[in-house]
């Protein structure tokens, strides 16, 4: 198996396989440029209010080389007093001129030296409050998702997730692509920029408490990598991945997947299907589109269900799942259904979404 080497990294735009650095969605939306900036024009603000009000006094000046005070007097002598240079050349001789500087130019020198020195300390601040919260990020971070490759494929498993519940603070997106993490933090993801095939990495991504792992990389082997890795950190995860070639399924198998979904094939067999019959290819696309037409729904027996037959159940029951192993519907052992099945049963979207929110309910206390 051949990885992409750094230079090949680079060029994509990809991190240096060997660093990795966490990201957390950001709350605010002013860039930090915007925010020097900002600065900067506050300060000038106050320098410029500082010229003004030295050269409408400044009769009430004295410079020691001419003895005048013009303009450029005014902004040099603004300019030193703000930064508290103060070479002592040009100085307030009236009362009037030395009762303003202590009443206005000294407070505009103070809130002149809280905007500069403030654009270091929010830095600072910042840097610290991006630490707490990632301390607190870690230790709250529990049966999360873990997405490695934030694709086409990694994008639409994680949408159909968010149809079914699951919330963006539980997911965690791991992709060596810094632009590709900037995208999923502006969805409100947090990022890993990294090579998942790395255990340090995946571990940043604590996928050690992970509850599922989604591999959805551009590569077979790297496919493979990461899900040795992955399955390692974690034996209880459940871990799906997808595979371009139909060659490579078993070896994901092999190496811990729980699951492996073969793109190249799937998309094969529908353009097939597809052509064969439109209309059936119309009702699969359906199927794998989310939230709306019909759905694919797993749920549980209900205790009216035990005991009775698949053709019993109110649902359209496509296969019964029993402890580890998929029975179909017409199998003889899938009837009568146990109170420990669940069923794969297909509904319309409203009513799959109106059973999964029932699922989701916490049980009524007992009267």
């Amino acid at each position: 198996m051949k990885l992409p080497t750094h230079d090949a990294a680079a060029s994509r735009g990809e991190q240096d396989p060997t660093s990795f650095r966490i990201q957390l969605p950001r709350r605010d939306t002013v860039r930090p440029l915007q925010q020097v900036a900002r600065r900067l024009l506050m300060a000038l603000l106050v320098l410029l209010a500082t010229v003004l009000i030295v050269y409408l006094d400044r009769d009430g000046y004295q410079d020691n080389v001419d003895k005048g005070v013009d303009f450029l007097d005014a902004l040099y002598y603004a300019t030193v007093t703000l930064s508290t240079t103060g070479y002592g050349d040009i100085a307030p001789a009236s009362d009037s001129a030395r009762l303003v500087n202590v009443l206005i130019v000294t407070p505009l020198r103070v809130m002149f030296l809280i905007i500069l020195v403030g654009t270091t300390l929010e830095v600072l601040t910042e840097r610290t409050r991006e630490e707490w919260r990632l301390a607190r990020w870690r230790t709250a971070l529990r049966d999360h998702t873990v997405v490695v490759g934030f694709g086409t494929k990694g994008r639409s498993a994680v949408q159909t997730l968010l149809a079914k519940g699951l919330v963006k603070d539980r997911v965690v997106i791991v992709d060596p692509n810094s632009k590709v993490i900037d995208a999923a933090n502006a969805e409100g993801f947090v990022g890993v920029i990294g090579d998942a095939t790395r255990s340090d990495v995946l571990l940043r991504a604590e996928a050690q408490k992970a509850r599922q792992v989604i591999i959805a990389t551009q590569r077979d082997d790297t496919a493979v990598l990461v899900t040795l890795t992955a399955r390692q950190l974690n034996r209880a995860a459940k871990i799906v991945a997808a595979v371009r070639e139909e060659e490579n399924a078993p070896l994901l198998r092999q190496s811990g997947a729980d699951a492996v979904i073969t793109s190249a094939s799937a998309a094969g067999r529908l353009l097939g299907l597809s052509m064969l019959s439109p209309s059936a290819g119309t009702v699969m696309e359906d199927l794998i589109s989310q939230g709306s037409g019909l759905d694919l729904v797993e749920r549980p027996v209900v205790k009216a269900e035990v005991g009775r037959s698949v053709r019993e159940t109110g649902d359209l029951v496509v296969s019964v799942l029993r402890g580890h192993r998929l029975l179909g519907y017409d199998d003889p052992k899938a009837s009568p259904l146990q109170s420990t099945d669940r069923l794969i049963t297909i509904r319309r979207a409203k009513a799959a979404h109106a059973a999964e929110a029932e699922e989701r309910r916490p049980p009524r206390p007992a009267e």
